[in-house]
């Protein structure tokens, strides 16, 4: 009982934050400026998603928050980016497709913190 409430509350505790970009790229410029941008958010532990979409585990919502600002800090000057954090139950309901055949979602890598 105790570990099946344990799970279901973590699952609503434990965040997942969602960066979606539109950057310009036409010129060598502003593609070295999106590269970097997608750089920092790998350097953060973020993973591709898809091209312009990245996502991150996050075990707490002030884990999140902390890398929330991190993103935001590093923000170009040009284009827009979204930040969106969902729980990872909602996550978890997200349904995905490749072509038309539904595919199960990656499950979220182990990340090692350091405090």
């Amino acid at each position: 009982m105790y570990d099946d409430h344990y799970t279901r509350l973590n699952q609503y505790r434990s965040l997942w934050i969602l960066v979606f970009f539109d950057l310009p790229t036409e010129t060598r410029k502003e593609r070295k400026i999106a590269a970097t941008f997608r750089k920092k958010l790998l350097d953060d532990g973020f993973s591709m998603f898809q091209f312009s979409i990245y996502m991150r585990f996050c075990a707490s919502r002030e884990n999140a928050e902390v890398h929330t600002k991190r993103v935001k800090n590093s923000l170009p000057m040009h284009g827009k980016v979204g930040v969106m954090q969902i729980t990872d139950r909602q996550f978890g309901m997200m349904e995905l497709f490749y072509g038309q055949k539904p595919v199960e979602p990656d499950k979220p890598s182990q990340q090692l913190e350091l405090f």
